[in-house]
């Protein structure tokens, strides 16, 4: 049973945020905490397992074909890399690389020498490649993914006339949460479909009661609503960019 909208929302003490640690201790996660004397737990609630060099020649893609690459995560460019190495297949100095967001790109310099590459970035979502990409229509571009691919940039790449090609390089799959089965959290923030999937096949009785569900994403908050759950805390909005600004204000609402 769902707790009434009407209701006074109880004061937030505790998080759990559905992704991996950080790796700094700079994350304003880390700041949220100290500023509001909050718990706030990490745990991935899905991982990613690559897909074999056996099971990538089924999907009949060379990699010759292609003089451009789209990235979208830091799991993509791993798992493009790896198999590139499984496939015997040295990546050319003249390949372009467009990536996301300016983190994805240098998250490259992991694997190629960054200086010298051609590598353009966006700042969060593919439309905002949009002009870059305007002025690279006639690059063979190859978007390496999971097998739950983002339908916004697939959607994006397919409605604006480019030549490209899906490449499931790792599938997604979720992580065993049993350790949470006796667990409360105020807030429970997700930042994908299946991350919310991986809750329900973990938990499927779950109740959302006193919780509340913050989300990250137009396709998460999709998720959400299809799983009878009140949206509580969305994101991103005008107001609030990022999901540490989102749940500060929301946390300024019912803390005071």
């Amino acid at each position: 049973m769902q707790v009434s909208t009407n209701e006074k929302p109880r004061k937030v003490k505790s998080i759990l945020v559905t992704l991996p640690k950080p790796d700094s201790e700079k994350s304003p996660y880390y700041d949220l905490a100290k500023k509001y004397n909050l718990k706030i737990d990490f745990r991935s609630f899905i991982h990613v397992e690559g897909v074999s060099a056996k099971e990538f020649r089924k999907e009949k893609i060379n990699l010759q074909d292609f003089n451009a690459v789209i990235f979208t995560s830091r799991n993509a460019v791993d798992h493009f890399f790896r198999i590139c190495e499984e496939m015997r297949f040295d990546v050319p100095a003249e390949m372009k690389y467009f990536c996301i967001s300016e983190t994805i790109a240098l998250y490259l310099q992991k694997y190629i020498q960054y200086r010298k590459r051609k590598i353009f970035f966006g700042k969060g979502n593919a439309s905002d490649l949009a002009d870059i990409l305007k002025k690279h229509m006639a690059e063979k571009f190859l978007y390496p993914c999971s097998d739950v691919a983002g339908e916004e940039t697939q959607k994006f790449l397919t409605v604006n006339g480019y030549d490209f090609k899906p490449a499931v390089l790792f599938h997604t799959v979720c992580s065993d949460l049993s350790d949470l089965a006796e667990v409360f959290y105020d807030v429970i923030a997700f930042f994908s479909p299946s991350s919310i999937h991986s809750l329900f096949i973990n938990f499927p009785d779950f109740k959302q009661n006193y919780t509340r569900i913050a989300a990250f994403g137009l396709s998460t908050h999709k998720a959400v609503l299809e799983h009878d759950l009140v949206l509580n805390i969305p994101a991103p909005r005008p107001e609030a960019p990022s999901m540490t600004m989102a749940l500060e204000q929301y946390i300024k609402q019912v803390n005071k």
